[in-house]
């Protein structure tokens, strides 16, 4: 089932952040180092080239990141203009600490010292916004929550000499076009649980782990490599279930019990350190789901056609 989940207060705050987006001078982009395109909301970068301006674009949790995959990431987000891509986990003080200096640098006007440096924060849902605005004011500002969504409104806040930071709620966009990242996106927690069905999230990630990161599924749940190998991700789930004793009254397994493990042990680091998607398997996502779109459009054709014919036949 295809998953969407666009809140109402989402379209205010992009209207708002549109209005802002006119006033800053930096745009600071977070997103989830395990699926940093995936977690890309498209209206920002509408938004930044509109009003042609910079982004540095942060591959937060990268400590639960594939550290090759991420390294690949970046090069590709770094070839393009404008963006300056870097991995970080929000919750190193240190890594955070150069953020300030990285903005300035991708706006050399502003070291002039007579304007303040206007940075704006930007972001899907649970991507660690609110963690980071409080790591970078090293106060709590921003309200924090493991539930998507949390921050509802946009706030300016002095950083320090010369500097702002604006920080808005964590936007979706109102239609996901692919399928796979409607999936990535639930099983990180960037979309309401309401939306989704855990046992569809869950077996959809399994058959990303099941052909990436066998070896880590076999150590966490002490599992069969060879097995693991030839599951596919229903049948992972119920291996997880059994593991985890995710049992209903009368012995058989609770596959909504079992399918929340396996997300939770994603979203927690507990497997090892995921990427759910490469800039190859990215590309190759969306050429199959472009072929797909386009062969379900020329059999469209054809049946209006067909039924256009049959029409004429009973003039």
């Amino acid at each position: 089932m295809p998953i969407q989940w666009f809140p109402g207060h989402m379209a205010s705050a992009r209207k708002k952040a549109a209005e802002a987006m006119a006033s800053i001078d930096v745009v600071i982009e977070v997103t989830d180092a395990r699926l940093p395109e995936a977690s890309s909301n498209p209206m920002i970068a509408e938004l930044r080239r509109f009003r042609n301006r910079p982004c540095l674009k942060l591959l937060n949790k990268s400590d639960l990141a594939d550290p090759a995959v991420t390294r690949l990431w970046m090069d590709f987000y770094n070839r393009q203009p404008g963006v300056k891509a870097v991995a970080i986990s929000a919750k190193s003080a240190a890594e955070v600490a150069r953020i300030p200096a990285l903005c300035s640098q991708l706006a050399p006007h502003r070291d002039d010292g007579v304007k303040p440096l206007r940075m704006m924060i930007m972001g899907i849902p649970n991507v660690g916004k609110s963690t980071l605005m409080n790591a970078l004011l090293k106060r709590k500002v921003a309200k924090v929550g493991d539930e998507p969504a949390v921050t509802k409104h946009q706030q300016t806040i002095d950083l320090g000499p010369g500097m702002t930071l604006t920080d808005t709620p964590g936007m979706m966009w109102p239609k996901i076009d692919y399928d796979a990242d409607g999936y990535m996106l639930a099983a990180s927690h960037a979309i309401g649980r309401n939306a989704v069905i855990d046992e569809e999230v869950a077996a959809f990630l399994g058959e990303i782990l099941i052909a990436r990161y066998p070896a880590q599924l076999a150590a966490r749940y002490r599992l069969d490599g060879a097995g693991v190998a030839a599951m596919d991700g229903p049948a992972l789930v119920e291996a997880v279930g059994r593991r985890r004793g995710c049992l209903v009254k009368g012995g058989g397994l609770d596959l909504e019990k079992a399918a929340q493990v396996l997300l939770q042990d994603y979203r927690d680091g507990a497997l090892g350190r995921i990427s759910l998607e490469t800039p190859d398997t990215r590309a190759q996502m969306i050429a199959a789901a472009q072929a797909a779109a386009a062969q379900a459009a020329g059999a469209d054709v054809e049946a209006r056609a067909a039924g256009e014919g049959a029409d004429d036949g009973g003039d």
